[in-house]
C-alpha cells in the first residue's frame, strides 16, 4: 500500500525561523462583507505579532540539549548523546502565544509543559521530526488541524470535515477541510468546504453537525466568529445532492439563522449538534448548541421545522454547575439490548441517552448515561455523581472535541476525536504540521456493567494489518522486562491479556493503596504487591526511552480491589518542552475476566483500550532515540509480588493511503 507517511523534503531543523508570517487578528478572504476594525484591535495585533516575532528569533539562536533522565525500571540509562547545558546557557522561558481564547474558544495552543515556555531547547533533528507523522491516522499533508465537522455516510462515501488552517501549522484563519472514504481509513482529501468569507464567519468557521433529511437533504448547521467577535449558528447545504462527494456547498444567503440568546455571552454560543425529531407529527426537529451561565455549563435547545427560522425551548437539556463552557455538545442513543447503533432520533424501551460535552475549562471529553424525555425535554443522569463533567470521560488522555455519528451503512455510531499535540508550538512550526484525528470508534452500551458505553477501534482499520501475528507468552516474575522480538516498533496493532493469581488478590493487602491514582503515581517506577504490569512501547533497547501501558492492582485495608489503566510518559522522551504526564483510570474489571489491553501505535500517537473499551487512554509522544528501526516492545511486571502471566499478539500495521482526489480525472 503506498504510505501517507511523508519523507520530508526540506530541512525541518532550520524551518522555524521562515514557517510562520503571524496571522492578521481578523483574516478576511477575497471579497468579504465586512465592518470597520476596531482601532484597539488593529494595535492589540501589531503587539502580539511583534512579541512573537520576537519569540521566533528567540527560537532560531537559542537551544540546548536536555537533562540526562534515567529509565523507569532501572538505575540508569545510556544519555550520553544528550548532555546536560550547562545553567549560564539557560535562556528565558519565552511563552507561547495564546490562540484562540480571545475569540471566545479553548485554548488552542499547548502551553502544558512547565518552565518549557516555547524555546527549542532541544537539538530536534530531521530524522526525529519526520519520524512523528503518523502512518495510518488520518491528517492532513500539512499544517494545523482540530476538531472533526459533520461526519456523514452518503451514497457510498464517509465524509469527514474538519478545522484547519491553509496558512500555518499553529490555530488561525480556521477553514472546512474537507475528506472522503469508503472504509474509514483510506482517505481521499478534497477542496475546501467553506472558508471564512463573509462577515458572519469571517473570524472562523466553527463547529457544525450534519442532519440528513427524510427526503434525502442534508443540512448542515455551523458556529461562524463575525467581524465582531460574536458565536452565531449558520446553515449551509449541498449544492448538488446528486454528487456523491458533494464537492460544493453553499451557505443560507439569510445566514445567521441563530444569534445568542438574552443571557448568553455572544463569545459563549456554539458547536451545534445532529438534529432529532421531537416525536411530534408537525416535523419538528430539535437542536442542542453548549453554553455556560456563571460556572454552570448548559446544554440550551431549539426547535425548527425548517432549519432557517428556530425558537428557543423554556429551560435547558441539562446543567451541571461548576463544569464551565460546555463546547462540542453530543446527545445519542445507544441500545441496552442490542448490538447496533441507533439513528439520532431513537427514544423509547431499550434505550439509555449518551450526554457528551467538551468541558473549555480543563480540555477534556466528558460523557454521563441518562434518560431523554421528549415531553419535557430534559435529560437526566442515571447517577448524579456520575454527572457530565464530573465523572466518566471519553478519553484519559489527549483527545477533545469529539463528536458521533449514526452510519446507516453499517447500522454502527461512530465517534470521532481531535488528537492535539503536547509539545512546543515552535517545534511544529519546524516539522510543518500539527494535530491529527484519533482511528474512529465504535459506540456501544456495555452491558455488562449498565454504567458506561465501549469504545472500540473500527473494523476497518484491521485491514492494515500485515501478515500474520506475532505471538508471546511469558511468565513475568517481579521486577521484570521481557522483550518481544519485533522488527520495528513504530507501525503496531497489539492485543494483549494478563493473569494475575486469584490467591494472591484475595491475600495482600494494602491500606496505602486505597486512594491510589495514576496521575500522581509516580508512574510504572512505582511499584506495589499486584503491579503495575503490562506493556511498554516505542521503547528503545536500552529503555532510556519507552511508554509504559499498564494495570496497577490497588487493595485496601478493607480487601476489596480496584483495577487501574495507565500509560506513563514520564520517560517517552529525552526532549525538553513536551508533556510527560501519566494518564489514566480506574476501570471495572469483572469476575472471571482477564486484564486485557488493545494497543495501536502509530509513531507519535499511542491508543490504548482496556477491558473491551471501558477505559481509553490516547497518548502524544516525541522520542528521539526510540524511533525507526530503534522502536522496540517490552512486557514488564514491576510488581513486588505477583507473578503475572502474559500472552500477546502483534500485528505490523502497513500505512493508510491518505491523498488528493484527482478530481480531473472524473
Amino acid at each position: 500500500m503506498a504510505s501517507s507517511h511523508l519523507n520530508p523534503t526540506y530541512d525541518l531543523e532550520n524551518a522555524a525561523a521562515a514557517a510562520y508570517t503571524p496571522l492578521p487578528e481578523q483574516p478576511h478572504s477575497a471579497g468579504v462583507q465586512t465592518r470597520d476594525r476596531k482601532p484597539f484591535k488593529v494595535i492589540s495585533g501589531i503587539i502580539l505579532s511583534s512579541l512573537f516575532l520576537l519569540a521566533l528569533i528567540l527560537v532560531a539562536v537559542n537551544y540546548q540539549a536536555p537533562p540526562s533522565q534515567a529509565p523507569p525500571l532501572s538505575s540508569g540509562g545510556d544519555n550520553s548523546q544528550h548532555p546536560a547545558p550547562s545553567e549560564s546557557a539557560q535562556p528565558a522561558a519565552v511563552i507561547p502565544p495564546s490562540r484562540g481564547v480571545s475569540q471566545g474558544v479553548s485554548e488552542k495552543a499547548f502551553r502544558g509543559a512547565s518552565g518549557a515556555g516555547n524555546r527549542v531547547s532541544f537539538a530536534w533533528s530531521n530524522l526525529m521530526l519526520s519520524w512523528q507523522r503518523t502512518g495510518y491516522h488520518f491528517q492532513p499533508v500539512k499544517n494545523w488541524m482540530n476538531d472533526p465537522n459533520g461526519p456523514l455516510y452518503y451514497k457510498g462515501w464517509y465524509h469527514l470535515f474538519y478545522q484547519y488552517n491553509p496558512d500555518s501549522a499553529v490555530w488561525g484563519n480556521i477553514t472546512w477541510g474537507h475528506a472522503v472514504s469508503t472504509d474509514l481509513i483510506h482517505w481521499l482529501h478534497l477542496p475546501f468546504a467553506m472558508v471564512p468569507d463573509q462577515w458572519y464567519d469571517v473570524n472562523g468557521v466553527w463547529t457544525g453537525s450534519a442532519t440528513i433529511l427524510p427526503d434525502g437533504r442534508i443540512v448542515m448547521l455551523y458556529t461562524g466568529d463575525t467581524d465582531d467577535y460574536v458565536q452565531v449558528q449558520n446553515l449551509a447545504y449541498p449544492a448538488n445532492l446528486s454528487d456523491p462527494l458533494l464537492v460544493d456547498w453553499v451557505k443560507y444567503p439569510n445566514n445567521p439563522v441563530l444569534f445568542p440568546p438574552p443571557g448568553i455571552g455572544v463569545r459563549d454560543f456554539r458547536d451545534p449538534t445532529t438534529a432529532w425529531t421531537s416525536g411530534s407529527q408537525n416535523g419538528q426537529w430539535l437542536v442542542t448548541i453548549g453554553s455556560k451561565v456563571g460556572k454552570t455549563g448548559i446544554s440550551l435547545v431549539y426547535e425548527t421545522t425548517n432549519f432557517t427560522s428556530f425558537k428557543l425551548l423554556d429551560g435547558v437539556l441539562h446543567a451541571v454547575p461548576g463544569t464551565g463552557m460546555w463546547e462540542c455538545v453530543d446527545l445519542y442513543p445507544v441500545s441496552t439490548t442490542g448490538e447496533y447503533g441507533l439513528d439520532t432520533s431513537a427514544n423509547g424501551l431499550g434505550i439509555k441517552h449518551v450526554l457528551k460535552a467538551s468541558l473549555d475549562d480543563d480540555k477534556h471529553d466528558y460523557y454521563a448515561l441518562g434518560t431523554y424525555d421528549p415531553v419535557k425535554n430534559k435529560w437526566t443522569p442515571d447517577n448524579p455523581d456520575l454527572d457530565v463533567g464530573i465523572g466518566l470521560r471519553l478519553d484519559y488522555g489527549k483527545y477533545y472535541a469529539s463528536k458521533t455519528f449514526y452510519d446507516q451503512n453499517k447500522q454502527r455510531r461512530i465517534l470521532w476525536g481531535w488528537i492535539g499535540e503536547t509539545d512546543l508550538e515552535s517545534v511544529d512550526l519546524m516539522k510543518g504540521w500539527a494535530s491529527l484525528q484519533a482511528i474512529p470508534r465504535t459506540i456501544v452500551f456495555d452491558k455488562k456493567t449498565g454504567t458506561n458505553v465501549l469504545q472500540w477501534p473500527v473494523e476497518e482499520v484491521e485491514s492494515l494489518r500485515s501478515g500474520d501475528p506475532i505471538t508471546a507468552k511469558a511468565n513475568l516474575e517481579p521486577g521484570s522486562v521481557v522483550p518481544i522480538h519485533v522488527s520495528e516498533g513504530t507501525q503496531l496493532d497489539i492485543t494483549a491479556s494478563f493473569e494475575v493469581d486469584e490467591t494472591l488478590l484475595e491475600t495482600t493487602s494494602e491500606s496505602h493503596d486505597a486512594g491510589y491514582e495514576c496521575s500522581n503515581s509516580g508512574g510504572a517506577v512505582t511499584r506495589g504487591s499486584l503491579g503495575p504490569f503490562g506493556l511498554l512501547v516505542v521503547a528503545d533497547e536500552k529503555l532510556s526511552e519507552l511508554t509504559p501501558v499498564y494495570f496497577y492492582i490497588a487493595k485496601g485495608a478493607d480487601g476489596k480491589t480496584n483495577t487501574h489503566f495507565c500509560a506513563d510518559q514520564t520517560r517517552s522522551s529525552m526532549a525538553s518542552g513536551v508533556e510527560k504526564e501519566v494518564y489514566g483510570s480506574a476501570v471495572p474489571v469483572l469476575d472471571g475476566e482477564n486484564y486485557s489491553a488493545r494497543v495501536l501505535i502509530d509513531h507519535s500517537i499511542v491508543e490504548s483500550f482496556a477491558q473491551g473499551g471501558r477505559t481509553v487512554i490516547t497518548s502524544r509522544i516525541y522520542p528521539t532515540k526510540a524511533i525507526f528501526g530503534a522502536a522496540k516492545v517490552f512486557l514488564f511486571n514491576n510488581a513486588t509480588k505477583a507473578t503475572v502471566t502474559a500472552s500477546v499478539k502483534m500485528w505490523q500495521m502497513n500505512s493508510a493511503d491518505i491523498k488528493r482526489f484527482p478530481l480531473d480525472e472524473l
